[in-house]
């Protein structure tokens, strides 16, 4: 049990090795493989998971740029840099987003339901229920997913995107991300995309290199 727990992406071999792989699943997978080039997948694995918790959730059903500008007027919303060891330099503590004024955070570009999700992590941070960088390491995918999934507003895909990249799992999955489902339809060139359900059967074939996978439907040409 251990040496799954352990199994991530550490470095370019893993890389080349997860595409290799992938490519020889059927010719479909050995166009776009080729078509793609190498996985250049990275993960910030210096980030906490309440960290990534929050930066994930500003991502929720928005646009990359979106969600970038929010997540800046975030950071700038706390001008004093934080000493916490549970976040990265600049980044606010959870003390600061449990003290600050809600109608700031709305401002930031937050809706009222993404405010409490964020105050309700920065809780679970200081009170154990979301675990450190450290002791995340050590957990399964399925025992960080349902302990997580326990803090209103985060569900399955949330905590799947802090396996993926911050804790850098090599088989993950998001069965529910439009994009990934999209690009399998597009891949296979389907009338109709595959629900969850059946996408995680069809995912089997691609264990065990599940992120690498997604990673290259994210990267299916439109």
């Amino acid at each position: 049990m251990q040496r799954k727990i352990m199994q991530i992406l550490a470095n370019t071999s893993d890389l080349n090795e997860a595409s290799h792989t992938l490519a020889n699943v059927d010719a479909d997978w050995g166009r776009l493989i080729a078509a793609v080039g190498p996985c250049t997948f990275e993960a910030k694995t210096e980030r906490e998971p309440y960290e990534a918790l929050i930066r994930a959730v500003a991502y929720q059903q928005l646009h990359a740029k979106a969600a970038d500008a929010i997540l800046q007027k975030f950071t700038q919303l706390f001008s004093a840099a934080t000493i916490d060891p549970l976040v990265s330099p600049k980044f606010p503590s959870p003390s600061q987003v449990i003290a600050a004024e809600f109608d700031d955070l709305r401002a930031c570009g937050f809706s009222s339901r993404k405010v409490e999700t964020l105050i309700g992590i920065a809780q679970g941070a200081l009170t154990g229920l979301v675990p450190t960088r450290s002791d995340a390491t050590m957990m399964a995918d399925k025992d960080l997913i349902n302990r997580l999934i326990s803090l209103k507003g985060i569900g399955q895909w949330t905590v799947e995107m802090l396996l993926m990249f911050t804790l850098a799992r090599i088989d993950i999955l998001p069965a529910d991300d439009f994009a990934i489902v999209e690009g399998y339809k597009r891949l296979k060139k389907l009338a109709v995309a595959p629900k969850r359900k059946e996408m995680t059967e069809i995912a089997k074939a691609w264990r065990p290199y599940r992120t690498v996978a997604s990673w290259y439907l994210w990267r299916v040409p439109k």
